[in-house]
């Protein structure tokens, strides 16, 4: 049976890809970068003697999307991360609206449509997971990338739900900081973060593969993190919101 995970060159999106040949699946590896995940794919297969396959998508663009889509269409996939996704380290008002627009479709209509293309041979065969990498980040009001996690915690919270009669398993995964490319591709000065804050991706996806199997929608990895969700669900709404543009600006 085969695995598909998006973002599958580097940080959490190569971690699903180890965890998940260990565990037996074939890999489906998507991103940007052929190089990488053609080296990735190979490290794989001699590694855990699974199959892999490369497909190399800029999720940006909606044509390439579709090829990711089709795939998913010719069934046999089990497993589906959601995982790519970038951030835009400036503020709304004197960001690029074009990169915006590319960030939102990578972090969630990317996700909606290799969903719903995923669900059809889950549902025929009754048995699916579905795991979509949210952040802590959509907890706090911190611009477009904030708000579209807060759509995949919902997105994938709705689904848990609905497709659980189908036997389809779907979890939202959110972390925290986490030790990654992530925040240097982004250009994020993340040197006054406390390392009590910083997560392994290792045990971040470990926790999510644990969550999906079991049928928890909701994966917090870190227990500092879990306490930090219950405090931003009863504490003052106006005090969150500051809290989450002051956490913006001492990044850029």
């Amino acid at each position: 049976m085969w695995a598909l995970v998006t973002g599958a060159s580097s940080g959490i999106g190569s971690e699903f890809t180890e965890q998940l040949a260990r565990d037996g699946y074939d890999i489906i590896l998507v991103a940007r970068d052929e190089a990488r995940l053609n080296e990735r794919a190979e490290y794989l297969s001699n590694s855990f003697n699974v199959s892999c396959e490369v497909l190399v998508a800029d999720l940006s663009d909606r044509s390439q999307i579709r090829t990711i889509e089709e795939r998913l269409a010719r069934g046999g996939v089990e497993f589906l991360v959601n995982n790519a996704g970038f951030g835009i380290n400036k503020r709304f008002a004197n960001s690029d609206i074009e990169r915006e627009s590319e960030n939102l479709e990578v972090l969630v209509s990317a996700v909606m449509r290799l969903t719903h293309a995923a669900l059809p041979f889950m549902r025929e065969v009754r048995k699916g997971y579905i795991i979509n990498v949210s952040s802590v980040a959509g907890w706090i009001a911190g611009g477009t990338y904030s708000a579209s996690k807060s759509w995949v915690t919902v997105f994938s919270e709705y689904l848990s739900v609905d497709c659980a009669t189908d036997g389809i398993s779907v979890t939202a995964l959110a972390p925290g900081f986490t030790h990654t490319e992530f925040h240097q591709r982004g250009k994020m000065n993340m040197s006054g973060l406390p390392k009590w804050l910083w997560l392994e991706s290792t045990d971040v996806v470990a926790h999510a593969i644990k969550a999906v199997r079991s049928g928890t929608a909701l994966s917090i990895p870190g227990r500092q993190y879990r306490l930090l969700y219950l405090l931003m669900r009863h504490l003052p709404r106006g005090l969150v919101r500051r809290a989450g543009i002051g956490v913006r600006q001492r990044q850029r």
